[in-house]
């Protein structure tokens, strides 16, 4: 220590120690981050006596002593955590300041509040930096308790409430872990395509991408402002053409000067020109192309059907087939005409593929990413999730612990359709008929996670029947090496396979469930040239979200929520 510190009283010594310990400002700003002072293990109390800028919205605020001061709860969505901000009078019109949703920036200092306060620091204002107003009376996100559903039809602003605000930190962070685990573990990230031709699933609930309604619509208006020529414009066209090729022959059949000749040939080849432009106009015809009675969609952008992707899976195999491991992760969508609480019309999801693996190499996949999403939560976002096991649901962080630390069970289809069968038999109902052959429904795969087992379950070998085309064929030739992860809240997390890698036993089983061949070909050059064995899965990222948080619909764990009915924003 300095000699000069050393002559200081003990107090002074501290609080001289306490100002080497710096609050670290945002990079590309000029304020620091409330995480950086109210997440210290201490509650930011060593960082007082330091000045900082803040800045935040107002989720609190009221006047105190008859309007002398008032005390501002600031949120910056660094954290769960508010910043008490004090501002006095002298500083600022306080009634500006307080109402909920108001943007302040402010410079002060940090310093210790009185004892028995639930506050480890406050910022004692110096300066009013900024401030964003809010009139209250039309600010729709007042500090009451408001409901998820209400909070939707206010998409723009709902962010700025607490649960909203910790679901995006906890989706970030699940998005960080899901990038780090394919990474750590050799994976090359592939970027697919979200416009597609194919039908991954072959169940035909696809967005169609087309501009021929628009261009349809854009030369209806166009033909009404300037209708097509008739009959006798084109006529009188031709006529023109006509004396104007008579001009030439007459020209040259006199002699005349090169000049004369070139002139009058520039005539003829602009009355051809005009009378082109005019015969392909009187073809346009209002509404969509049409050709043998259906629609000629190779008048359409892509000069084929186009749709939005239900899944990246069969481009990111083109990769697997080259390079080994990848995965993509990224928007999928689904024109499905459902309401359910665990539905969207645009989703994301993490794809998976690895390359000289089977079905186990799947299943211990999966079941290595979920319980490496678990973990990296409890350590990341500890203090959202304690936010929404008090306020949704008081089991997540237990429900977090217990999949990452215990193996997850595996058993056939048959065995789960078995184990199901028994509960019937032993009293218990369900809405959906249990028998071989059938999809498990949701309360089939709830029942088999929260009661049977109470830990996550993965059912392989699923019936070919109700699985997609490229599932690779058992041999006892009734099912396929599929396999699903079910976890407690929410059934079916992940779904996977082995891939079919014989050429001529995924081209028989492309043309028995009813699809054309033509747009499969390049996905069957696969297992024609260089065919390797290759699984993967799909993971729904919104679903790992509702395991992870306890929120009940689906709507809410998405920024901008697409379902039937609502595409807003």
């Amino acid at each position: 220590m300095a000699e000069t510190d050393q002559a200081l009283p003990p107090s002074d010594q501290l609080a001289a120690m306490n100002l080497t310990d710096t609050v670290e400002k945002h990079a590309f700003s000029d304020r620091v981050l409330i995480r950086s002072i109210v997440g210290r293990p201490d509650g930011g109390a060593g960082l007082a006596g330091q000045r900082v800028r803040a800045g935040g919205w107002v989720k609190t605020g009221r006047e105190q002593g008859k309007g002398t001061f008032a005390f501002l709860e600031l949120n910056d969505g660094s954290c769960p955590a508010n910043l008490q901000v004090i501002v006095d009078a002298g500083l600022a019109v306080l009634s500006k300041l307080v109402a909920t949703g108001t943007c302040v920036v402010v410079d002060g200092i940090l310093k210790v509040p009185p004892e028995g306060t639930r506050q480890k620091i406050e910022l004692r204002v110096e300066k009013v930096v900024s401030v964003g107003e809010v009139d209250p009376a039309k600010y729709p996100i007042p500090k009451t308790k408001l409901t998820l559903e209400f909070l939707r039809d206010h998409l723009h602003l709902r962010a700025r409430t607490n649960t909203i605000a910790a679901i995006a930190r906890i989706r970030n962070a699940l998005a960080f872990a899901t990038h780090s685990f394919f990474q750590e573990h050799n994976f090359l990230y592939v970027h697919t395509p979200i416009l597609t031709t194919s039908d991954c699933e072959g169940a035909g609930e696809m967005f169609q991408v087309t501009t021929l309604i628009s261009e349809s619509e854009k030369l209806e208006k166009e033909l009404i402002k300037n209708p097509p020529p008739s009959e006798v414009d084109i006529e009188a066209a031709r006529q023109v053409v006509s004396e104007r090729g008579e001009a030439v022959k007459q020209l040259k059949a006199a002699k005349a000067s090169k000049s004369e000749i070139t002139a009058s040939v520039a005539e003829l080849n602009k009355a051809k020109e005009n009378l082109s432009k005019l015969e392909e106009r009187s073809k346009l015809k209002p509404g969509i192309p049409k050709k043998d009675g259906k629609i000629d969609y190779t008048q359409d952008f892509f000069a084929r059907q186009a749709f939005l992707t239900v899944s990246g899976q069969l481009q990111v195999e083109t990769y697997a087939c080259a390079v080994s491991n990848v995965y993509t992760f990224g928007p999928t969508f689904r024109a499905e005409h459902s309401h359910t609480s665990r539905h969207l019309a645009e989703f994301w999801m993490v794809e998976p593929e690895i390359a000289f693996a089977d079905l186990q190499d799947d299943m211990n996949c999966a079941e290595a990413y979920v319980k490496y999403m678990c973990n990296w939560l409890l350590d990341k976002c500890l203090d959202d999730l304690q936010f929404m096991a008090k306020s949704y649901d008081k089991g997540c962080i237990d429900r977090l612990r217990m999949v990452a630390s215990i193996p997850f069970v595996r058993i056939s289809y048959t065995e789960a359709v078995e184990l199901l069968e028994e509960a019937v038999k032993g009293g218990k109902q369900f809405e959906n008929e249990v028998k071989w052959g059938i999809d498990l429904a949701s309360e089939h795969e709830r029942y088999l996670t929260e009661v049977k087992f109470q830990k996550p379950v993965i059912v392989y070998n699923y019936p070919k029947g109700i699985k997609a085309f490229y599932m690779r064929l058992n041999d006892d030739l009734k099912t396929v090496a599929a396999m699903d992860v079910l976890v407690p809240k929410v059934g079916e997390l992940i779904g996977g396979s082995q891939r079919e890698e014989r050429y001529e036993v995924i081209r028989e089983r492309i043309l028995e469930v009813g699809l054309p061949l033509e747009p499969y070909e390049w996905y069957l050059d696969l297992r024609q040239y260089g065919t390797v064995k290759h699984c993967g899965f799909g993971l729904g990222f919104e679903r790992m979200i509702l395991f992870a948080t306890g929120i009940e619909n689906i709507r809410d764990v998405i920024p901008f929520p697409r379902y039937p009915g609502r595409a807003d924003l």
